[in-house]
């Protein structure tokens, strides 16, 4: 009896000389969840500050690039990605009534391998259509079957998700943008869509996804209104997303109180494509510390907003930018660049978290 209470005492000395020989924990460290002090990425940071996710478009022919591939998989950085492409029309219904799953669902099974959130994008937009759709001479009846059939087999397809289920549908003027449904249908395509994603998936999280509409204006008042016109009538929609693709310099000063005011109307809030580009390169020292300090302002001002849920970079290398295809002369959008080295941007990320 003797001995085993001498080793107990001795086994309680020992601890406790090896507790108070560990480090003291800081404030600001208490604050934070272990994993993101051991694994520090923008995805640990943004669960340690209490956000869903921090994710990523992406498309599947990158990840034969290895260097690529590595960081892309790391949930300390990416918690969510985004089908950059092949969940849009053109690919998934290239022919009435004929639907090709095979792309999004390489998209889908790496996101449910790896235990990433995946945003479905998107059901109903007026780019990336197949020819069918785009040149197609429908009557109103014939469209409205069309655009229900597409979201209701795209959505089922992939439940489970959070689906843009309505892309760009606005001017930056606030008017709503002529295409084959507007044109077709009127408004009406909306909550014909809406409706059918929701039959489709009961659960799925539906949203409408813009851009332009990150600061309080035209657009960002004519997507308020449609909020609360579909919520007066009962049609599903539980989401904005706010695609911030911005310019250096030109994050809009009332982002968070026109996330707040979204919010306001019953539904969440998503930071959906952002990116930062430079009109002119090469970047210039000062314009990279203002890269840096609009990632941050947008980060803060959605984690300043409890349903604001999260933030997804439009792919997060400049090597596979999209920026430079559609603006001839620009780049430099991404927190790495192409060499896969992290910019100032990526503190400015866990900054817009913590600071």
């Amino acid at each position: 009896m003797f001995g085993l209470l001498t080793c107990v005492l001795l086994a309680c000395t020992l601890f406790l000389r090896r507790t108070s020989a560990l480090p003291a924990t800081s404030t600001a460290d208490a604050t934070l969840q272990p994993d993101f002090r051991l694994k520090p990425g923008l995805n640990s940071a943004a669960r340690a500050a209490g956000k869903l996710y921090l994710g990523t478009a992406t498309n599947a022919d990158q990840w034969n690039d290895t260097a690529y591939f590595r960081i892309l998989k790391d949930d300390a950085q990416f918690g969510q990605i985004t089908a950059a492409n092949v969940m849009k029309w053109f690919d998934t219904e290239p022919e009435p009534g004929v639907f090709t799953f095979q792309d999004g669902d390489v998209i889908a099974s790496f996101a449910r391998k790896t235990g990433k959130k995946l945003r479905g994008h998107n059901c109903v937009w007026h780019n990336q259509l197949p020819d069918w759709v785009l040149n197609g001479t429908f009557t109103a009846p014939e469209l409205e079957l069309v655009v229900s059939r597409h979201c209701f087999n795209l959505v089922h397809h992939y439940r489970g998700q959070v689906w843009d289920v309505i892309n760009e549908p606005f001017n930056d003027d606030g008017t709503f943008r002529s295409d084959v449904f507007f044109d077709t249908l009127n408004t009406s395509y909306i909550p014909l869509a809406l409706r059918a994603a929701r039959r489709a998936d009961p659960h799925a999280k539906l949203y409408i996804n813009d851009f332009g509409n990150e600061g309080i204006g035209a657009k960002s008042t004519a997507l308020k209104n449609l909020v609360k016109a579909l919520k007066r009538a009962r049609v599903p929609i539980d989401g904005v997303g706010l695609q911030s693709h911005f310019t250096v310099g030109g994050v809009p000063p009332t982002l968070q109180q026109n996330i707040e005011e979204f919010v306001a109307l019953g539904v969440e809030v998503a930071i959906t494509e952002l990116d930062v580009r430079f009109e002119a390169l090469p970047p210039t020292a000062a314009g990279v510390a203002q890269q840096k300090a609009d990632y941050e302002a947008v980060v803060r001002a959605c984690n300043a907003v409890e349903r604001c849920v999260g933030v997804t970079l439009w792919d997060f290398t400049d090597k596979y930018s999209w920026v430079p295809g559609a603006f001839a002369g620009q780049g430099s959008a991404c927190p790495w660049d192409e060499n896969f080295v992290r910019k100032p941007a990526f503190d400015g990320i866990i900054e817009g978290f913590f600071k």
